[in-house]
């Protein structure tokens, strides 16, 4: 038997169900913000992410899905083309290469799909899994560096969070400030790791070498001491990113977005500046992110485009829908109706009544005429129904159903005119 590979699943109803609930809220959520969809290709060229994401990210060289494309002509030089691992680099690409700068406005965009990773499959990470994300890109004269995008992004998360049901969420909050800040700071990183880096896990051992920033992200327990004493990246901030991540704190207590500072995080990827975030939730035990994100401010101009400063984030959905399972959220609703043929010739009728009910927004499943009432009974409660509406020759005759609520176990005979209203309520 062929079986989904390794790191992979299939979504099954009624989880499906909960996928879908969130994904209608997190849409509602983004319309009040005049957010807009944006669909980007689940694959790019390769350039796209080492340019963008980093060389020595461990998405980069460890965790992509990348081939060669030989489906071009003969005269050109194969492609190499990588299933996209995030998507901020695709939606810059995308901004750039439709010229949405010359718009003058900002571009709030927002992102459902699948991503790509060779990760070690795990509780909530998958080598297919999807994310839920939105940026804000535009022109400095859009206002695209003003600290308020960063808090206007955040006190929507915490509103979006709220309204999908996850509750005891946390906001942790940093500043990896500019290109020069983080020169410096990866300059004081060598030196303080020098002495002790022999010390560290061997993955840590070569980030020390190729990134030190990386080093901060590390969760080896033994390496958690060395890292404590590491320099903190505070104290290499300029007065422009100081005052920029002052004035997010200041607006965040101003709408009573609680959070609190972590200076040892960086987040995974390389295009990160200034403000750095993520939420994390109990539910998911050690590896407690739901989401992430942070400011991109020079992207654009890495990918060739024009000055197009950005901030974004991506839900980790799978791990979303985790959390808010881990609080007893319930995969389902019921549906309203279950139209159960009784004799030979009632489908026709039990179908025409389903079509009525449906049109008047009523959820209804359908039954069989060969099915006895006690078969039909048991297949309402399956599907979930809160009623059974009964169809057989003497309803059709008298135009009036007889209804039995499947949880009390009432039962009432309800005109056919007055049904829907009757289910509705």
């Amino acid at each position: 038997m062929i079986k989904s590979i390794r790191g992979t699943r299939d979504l099954l109803p009624p989880d499906t169900d909960l996928w879908n609930r969130v994904e209608a809220k997190v849409r509602d959520v983004f319309a009040r913000y005049n957010y807009h969809e944006i669909r980007t290709p689940v694959f790019e060229d390769t350039a796209l992410f080492s340019r963008s994401v980093g060389e020595e990210t461990d998405i980069v060289s460890k965790e992509m899905f990348t081939w060669e494309d030989k489906a071009r002509a003969q005269s050109e030089k194969a492609q190499s083309l990588t299933l996209r691992p995030e998507n901020t680099a695709g939606v810059v690409r995308a901004y750039i290469e439709h010229g949405l700068d010359k718009k003058g406005t900002l571009q709030k965009l927002y992102y459902i799909g699948p991503q790509f990773r060779r990760e070690r499959p795990q509780k909530g990470r998958y080598r297919q899994f999807y994310q839920i994300g939105a940026e804000i890109i535009g022109p400095p004269t859009a206002g695209s560096e003003s600290p308020a995008r960063d808090a206007e992004v955040l006190e929507m998360l915490a509103t979006l969070l709220d309204q999908v049901g996850l509750r005891d969420w946390n906001l942790q909050l940093n500043s990896v400030g500019c290109a020069e800040d983080r020169t410096r700071y990866n300059k004081a990183l060598r030196e303080a790791l020098k002495p002790v880096v022999h010390q560290m896990d061997p993955d840590c051992q070569r980030r020390a070498e190729t990134n030190p920033l990386r080093v901060l992200d590390c969760k080896v327990p033994e390496d958690q001491p060395i890292i404590e004493k590491l320099p903190k990246i505070s104290e290499y901030l300029d007065e422009p990113c100081r005052q920029h991540f002052a004035e997010v704190r200041t607006m965040l207590d101003a709408v009573g977005v609680p959070y609190s500072i972590n200076e040892r995080m960086v987040r995974g990827l390389d295009y990160y500046t200034r403000t750095t975030f993520e939420f994390t939730h109990g539910g998911l035990g050690a590896q407690s992110a739901v989401l992430g994100g942070g400011r991109y401010d020079g992207l654009s101009e890495s990918l060739e485009g024009p000055k197009a400063p950005g901030i974004g984030f991506a839900i980790g959905e799978d791990r979303l829908i985790l959390a808010l399972q881990s609080q007893g959220e319930q995969p389902a609703e019921k549906i309203q109706a279950f139209v159960a043929p009784l004799g030979a010739g009632m489908n026709k009728h039990a179908l025409n009544l389903a079509h009525e009910l449906r049109r008047a927004c009523v959820a209804a499943d359908l039954g069989e005429e060969t099915f006895r009432l006690k078969k039909s009974f048991e297949l309402a409660e399956k599907a979930g129904a809160q009623y059974i509406v009964i169809v057989g020759e003497n309803e059709v005759a008298a135009d009036q159903f007889a209804v039995k609520n499947l949880t009390s176990g009432e039962q009432v005979k309800v005109a056919r005119a007055e049904l829907a209203g009757y289910l509705r309520k």
